[in-house]
This record gives structure tokens, sequence and C-alpha cells, in this order.
């Protein structure tokens, strides 16, 4: 390898080791919210013996539809995820920031356990396996309909099968009702019309996100309104599945820091307790999720959280001790540090389009991850127009992610490196220019939502050619609040040529959540011409630590 050279003198910072960034479980029998504090929007949660399942939304993000499990409610791991490539497959092969899964559903129903969700582009999606871990169907586009969001199934005593679900106003011209309609008891198709089981105009405004149960006898909906940030819950519940359905708001910030206690889902512990899984938006953090124990009243209505003022309605918890489990839980928490020695991607990953071959290649015999400089598509504008961005949520408040890569360069143009991706996006990396290489610093604002093009903040001379050259690249997250008291994702790039001494280029980057998601971090890898034989990165690890 050549020598490198490099402006400027010293740079400083501890040696990073991978550990858990953010840890839910107290140790003392009890645990604290967030349970996940990382961007699993909508989550729901389905169990079977002593194996919570639960799945959230992707969006366009593929591999899509990850699995996550537990047995007790608050240690998680990602386990699988139920689609490689998102259908329909020539559209998703192109970012679609926005479209895709939304508000997935999933239950165990004789067996099989289902998924279900809305596509308002396109229709609702189903897809079942019997084993959570192994492989899911093809997804199965059951009505093909513009607008239908967040569907969720019933199967009922008598054998029949129900759907509810919201709308989404930008496709559909309506939102703020809720309808039900009936399934083919093999959860296949739609029969029948759909009914309207209830109008949130008034009271309970951008009523959505459903989720459908029947206990002693009542048929309940659990939905969010008012909003995802200044929102609350309500509970339907009738006895019959077409209503009339009586309302109550079973959960509300009341008098704590917790905003908007969004949608979610409704599970009973091994000992039969109630507890209610949902999510609270923070922002560039994207959509965090919570645990509220849940109480039953003897008229058969709920309380979520808890009821401190006594005016009926439960607020969200802090700290509480965990559900019942009968399997002792180790710590775990998902995935984010990852060596690159499999086969396989770490299933924390995502990619920003359908994977195309060719994007990538794992190495296990050198222990890396090879990622090829891609050409821009036709019409590019910045880099929330490439699909092959390989990105990872967000998994704590503060926290550092560093990685090492090797970067062998091709063509005039040719970069890679590390990206903090959303509406805005900032990266560092290596840029191919005038036959040597240059570490840069460039952002972006609006890059989704306008298309803006980016700007280079900061650069330096790295390498004197060419030639494959090691570099170390860090983010350090760090939460701060804005004045009033939303949270603001502050992120800190730096570069190394040891692994040892840090020094950060450019300003400090105030993160923005992307469309319906929060920010992300990861890799790009770039190319301004095509020929034959692109350049690429071989990364060897990327770590997380405190």
């Amino acid at each position: 390898m050549k020598k490198l050279f490099l402006l400027f003198g010293l740079f400083s910072a501890a040696a990073v080791s991978a550990q858990t960034v953010w840890t839910p479980d107290l140790g003392n029998g009890k645990y604290k919210n967030p349970v996940l504090y990382a961007d699993y929007s909508d989550p729901d949660v389905t169990r079977t013996g002593d194996d919570f399942w639960m799945t959230s939304s992707s969006f366009n993000c593929a591999p899509g539809l990850q699995i996550l499990h537990s047995t007790d409610l608050v240690n998680w791991e990602i386990v699988n995820t139920v689609f490689t490539r998102q259908p329909p497959y020539d559209h998703f092969d192109k970012p679609r920031h926005g479209e895709g899964v939304w508000a997935p559903s999933i239950r165990f129903h004789d067996g099989w356990y289902y998924i279900y969700w809305g596509n308002p582009y396109v229709g609702i999606y189903m897809t079942k396996t019997q084993d959570p871990r192994g492989e899911w169907s093809e997804p199965l586009l059951i009505k093909k309909v513009l607008g239908i969001i967040d569907t969720c199934p019933l199967w009922d005593d008598d054998g029949k099968a129900y759907l509810v679900h919201g709308w989404a106003g930008s496709c559909a011209g309506l939102k703020s009702v809720l309808s039900v309609c009936e399934m083919t008891p093999d959860g296949e198709r739609l029969i029948g019309e759909d009914v309207l089981i209830f109008d949130g105009h008034g009271d309970h405004p951008t009523v959505e996100g459903p989720k459908f149960y029947k206990r002693n006898g009542w048929y309940y909906v659990f939905a969010p309104a008012g909003g995802v940030k200044p929102g609350w819950q309500i509970v339907l519940r009738s006895k019959s599945p077409w209503g009339p359905y009586e309302c109550r708001t079973v959960l509300h910030q009341g008098n704590t820091k917790t905003p908007g206690p969004h949608q979610g889902g409704l599970i009973d512990d091994v000992e039969g307790n109630s507890w209610f899984v949902h999510f609270v938006d923070m922002y560039a953090y994207g959509r965090v999720v919570h645990l509220q124990p849940v109480t039953w009243s003897d008229d058969d209505w709920c309380i979520v959280g808890v009821d401190r003022n006594g005016d009926g309605i439960g607020e969200p918890v802090d700290t509480f001790r965990k559900p019942a489990s009968r399997v002792k839980s180790a710590v775990r928490t998902p995935a984010d540090s990852d060596e690159f020695d499999g086969r396989t991607l770490g299933l924390q990953w995502q990619w920003h389009a359908n994977p195309q071959l060719g994007w990538y290649f794992p190495n296990p015999s050198d222990g890396e991850l090879r990622l090829y400089c891609r050409n821009r598509p036709e019409g590019w504008r910045n880099l929330s127009d490439n699909g092959n961005l390989l990105l990872q949520k967000i998994n704590a408040p503060t926290y550092t992610a560093t990685t090492k890569l090797r970067f062998h360069p091709s063509y005039e143009g040719d970069r890679a490196g590390l990206i903090v991706m959303g509406h805005d996006y900032a990266t560092i990396g290596l840029r191919y220019a005038d036959g040597r290489l240059l570490v840069e610093r460039t952002t972006c604002k609006r890059a989704m939502k306008k298309g803006a093009p980016e700007t280079a903040d900061a650069s330096l001379p790295f390498a004197a050619s060419g030639e494959p050259v090691d570099v170390w690249f860090r983010c350090r997250f760090e939460q701060q609040w804005n004045d009033d008291a939303t949270p603001r994702l502050v992120c800190r790039l730096s570069f190394s040529t040891d692994g040892k001494r840090f020094r950060e280029l450019g300003d400090a980057f105030t993160a923005e959540a992307g469309h319906w998601i929060g920010a992300k971090v990861g890799y790009f890898a770039d190319a301004q011409v095509h020929k034959n034989d692109a350049g690429w990165i071989d990364v060897d690890w990327f770590r997380t630590s405190k």
C-alpha cells in the first residue's frame, strides 16, 4: 500500500469496541421505555407459547418486514425478514420513498402465521408461514385497490374471517374513517362490501392503524387518532364485527413527557396479563417502540398505561415490571455491529430499493463485504436516487458508529464511504479525482422532498494516487433538545488512517427523518463513469459503542 499523507496533524479518539448501545432491561425485574430505541414504525405482535413475534412497517426498504423475536416483550432480536425484494418488483427496483409496506399486522391462526399490509398505491398484500424464522410465502395481492392502509385480520369463532383497515387520504381522497369487510376463511380474498364502522371526523380526526381483537364476546378495535405526534389511543367495542361500536380514549400523553402514544398491538403474556406495544415518534430517530401495561375493568373496558390522575385515561410509563415469562431471557437487542464474516448480509441492513445482482458480494473467506460503485441512474439529482445505499436504523439516543474499509477506485469520480440518510443527508468518504484521493464531507438539504443538489462542505488530500487504501470512518450521534422539548439528532463525522486518531471533517450535521422513516446510517458507493470493472470498497467491519 502506498504511504498515505494528510494535511493537518494528529487526531484523537478512543478505540471503539462493540457493545450494546441501548438496553431496556434494567436487570431488576423491571424495564424502561423505549424497549426499542429504533425506528420500528407501526409495530404489531403475536404470541405462540413462550414466543412473541413482532413486525413493523418497512416502507420501500428491502429486505422488508423484519421479524423480531422475544420471550418477555422487552429483550428483542431480529431473526428474519419476510422478503428480499418487494413487489411490484419492477416498481421497487428504484427508490420509492414513502411507498411499500404500511402498518402490517401479524397473527397466528390454525397453525399458520399471517402478515397483512396495505400498500396504498397498489393494494392489500398477505404472506404466511408455519415458522416465523423460516421462509415466508410469496406476497399475495389479495385486493388491488388504491388508498387502503393499515389492514388487520380477525378469524372468528364461527369460522368466518374479517379485515379492518384505514384509508390514506393522499390516495383514496378520504381519511379519518375505519372500515370492515369479510374475507374468505383462508384469508386470501375479500368478499362483499366494505362497511363503515367508525367516523373519526370531529372528536378523533386522522383515526388510522386499527387492530382487530375478540375478547369475552366483545369485538375490539384499537386505533390511534389525532395525528402521529400529538395523538392518542382509542378503543372501539361492539357485540358484532359490523358494529355499532362504542368508543373510549384509553391512552394519552397526559402529564408525561411521552408525546403522541401511537399505533401498536395488544398482546397477553403467559399469565394472561395484557400489554400494549406501540410507537412514539422521535423525529430523526424515527418511531421508537414503547411497552405499556393494560388493565381491564369488570365491564370489559381497558386502560392502557397508568391512570395517574383518575380521569379514566391511561398515561405512558417510563419504567414498569417486566411481563410474565416462563423463559429466563438473556439481555438481547437488535443487531447493529457487523464483522461481515458470513455468507449473507446481517438482518439489520436494508437497501433503498430492491437489491440488484452486482451491487454487493459477501466475502466470508476474507471477512469482508464488497460494495461496488454503481453508476448514477438517469436523471440523478443526489444520493436519495441511489438504490444501492446499504443502511441500518439509528439504535440509541447517543452512541458512536465506526467502520473500517478499503477503497479500490477505478475511474474519475468514483466515491464511497459513510452516510447518514434522511430527507437531508451527510456523507464522509473518499473520492477519486485527478489521479489522487480526497477525503470529502458533503451535505444535501431536502434531498428526498425537493431533489436538491448536494454540496461539498470540506475536503482534504488523502493519498497521492488511486491505489487501494484503508480508511476508518466514524459518526458520533448525540441527542440534544430543542426549546420546544423535541429531540435533535446531531452527527459528527470523522476519519482516520490508523483507527486510533480521528479527525472531524466539516461542521456537525443535524439529521432529519426520511419519508415516514427515521434517519439511517450506512454506506454509499457511487460512480459517475460507467465502464468495464467499476471501483469498489471492501468493508471489514461496522461497530457501535456508547
